[in-house]
């Protein structure tokens, strides 16, 4: 049983994936938050493939803004070594702000154009 909340941001999921695709030249860095971890992945969806991905899964303890930050960062690298330098950002239905805001901006800041 999913709550009004949870609902709501599905809808809004749906809404940007209608516009928001990955291709070969530009794939999609797609986010998701739980109440303790953050993920983050490049994904073509023209052939389905995961190109990098990065996670604060055994990440040292720190606040949720910074394990998003260094998420953020660690994804871009993982992109670049797998030779991506722009990408389209897919937010998931998640507002912008927060633990989201951190990880695009360290994402930029990594060398990620988006």
């Amino acid at each position: 049983m999913t709550t009004k909340k949870v609902e709501r941001r599905i809808k809004i999921k749906f809404r940007i994936r209608k516009n928001v695709n990955g291709t070969a030249e530009r794939p999609r860095l797609s986010v998701f938050r739980s109440n303790k971890q953050i993920y983050a992945q490049v994904v073509n969806d023209l052939t389905g493939k995961t190109l990098a991905s990065a996670s604060s899964l055994g990440m040292e303890a720190m606040p949720k803004k910074e394990q998003a930050q260094k998420v953020g960062e660690l994804v871009a690298k993982n992109a670049q070594a797998a030779g991506i330098t722009s990408v389209v950002f897919d937010r998931n239905g998640y507002l912008y702000h927060g633990r989201i805001k951190e990880l695009a901006d360290a994402a930029r800041n990594g060398g990620l154009n988006f």
